[in-house]
């Protein structure tokens, strides 16, 4: 190759040389969503809907086994004390107390004769015309035509009482709630048949998840209002909050009495429990925007001016449903990152999606 055809070709290669080099890729820039940090008053009232109550519902049931003949009443029917709930097929009952009685007339007639020949012995004795043997064995003979006679006494009054059982009776004045047998059922000795409710004590019936039962322990107050009349609103009282959870639903049953309501309430009512709680002020943050590193909460918080984050610990006060409320670590104003924390690394650079 010439010098000269070199020369030509010199500013052509470096051309290619330059146009070959690609620029440099831009950096990868992370979409996250975020929130701003502020300071707002915890639960300052929480509501939960349950069912109207009464304090005291008791099963009511025959004292004795067998068929049920009839029932007379209905759900939903009020009642008063000693009035008819249902009544048991009651031949049976009446033949037993008919043995009864003719058992203890048995006992009673070997009672007299049992009395009149110890008496006679006696004199006998007395005379000595009998032996001591003699007179001990009709003593003894006597001694058991009494016991004889106390327990056919016994057995008849047993078997009397039970024919009455035959009738199931209200205990009170109250609501029949629920009726649980049929006419020709056959039922055991206290299987329940009715559910009696005393309605002047009313309470609403409520279930709390795990985090919410110290927010009810630790309400100011408590208030009851009622679907039927939502403008209403009814003084109520903590009467109960369960143990443990249910094993289905996993939350805790708690019970609101319901005071001074006038009769506005009534039994099968739908009511909300209103709780009041203390004034309470907190930073409250998605639960997702925690990074939990070594039993050691965190947050990622976003540099506004350099779009990037940085890791800041913080004291979590305590865990609600979806949401945490934390002490300190941040201050209100701060934006933080609510998804994706497990993704980001000190100091990358984010984008911010719907912020708010």
């Amino acid at each position: 190759m010439s010098m000269r055809t070199a020369f030509w070709l010199l500013p052509l290669t470096l051309a290619l040389a330059a146009c070959s080099e690609a620029p440099p890729p831009a950096p990868d820039i992370r979409p996250v969503r975020s929130v701003v940090v502020s300071r707002t008053a915890l639960n300052p009232e929480a509501a939960f809907s349950g069912e109207v109550r009464a304090r005291y519902e008791t099963p009511l049931g025959f004292r004795v086994a067998g068929k049920l003949a009839r029932r007379e009443v209905e759900v939903g029917q009020a009642v008063k004390k000693g009035q008819l709930l249902a009544r048991l097929d009651p031949q049976d009952l009446e033949l037993s107390a008919e043995a009864a009685k003719a058992q203890y007339g048995w006992a009673e007639s070997d009672h007299k004769r049992a009395e009149a020949d110890f008496h006679r012995y006696q004199e006998l004795f007395a005379r000595k015309l009998i032996s001591s043997s003699e007179f001990k064995l009709r003593q003894t003979e006597y001694d058991l035509a009494i016991s004889r006679l106390k327990q056919a006494r016994a057995q008849y009054d047993v078997n009397a009482n039970q024919a009455g059982y035959a009738d199931l009776q209200a205990e009170f004045d109250g609501v029949v709630t629920r009726l649980d047998a049929e006419a020709g059922q056959v039922l055991a000795a206290g299987q329940p048949v009715a559910f009696l409710a005393r309605p002047e004590e009313l309470e609403v019936e409520i279930s709390l998840p795990e985090s919410r039962v110290e927010e009810l322990r630790a309400a100011a107050t408590v208030q009851v209002s009622i679907w039927a009349k939502p403008d209403l609103r009814f003084p109520g009282k903590i009467r109960e909050i369960a143990p443990d959870t249910d094993p289905v639903t996993r939350t805790y049953r708690a019970r609101v009495s319901v005071l001074e309501h006038g009769g506005a309430v009534q039994l099968g009512m739908t009511a909300n429990v209103h709780l009041q709680s203390n004034h309470e002020e907190g930073m409250r943050l998605p639960l997702t925007a925690i990074l939990q590193t070594k039993n050691q909460p965190s947050v990622w918080i976003v540099d506004d001016k350099t779009s990037s984050v940085r890791r800041a610990p913080v004291v979590v006060r305590r865990y609600l449903d979806n949401e945490v409320v934390v002490d300190s670590g941040i201050e209100p104003g701060q934006r933080v990152v609510t998804a994706g924390v497990h993704k980001l690394v000190p100091g990358e650079k984010v984008k911010l999606l719907e912020a708010r």
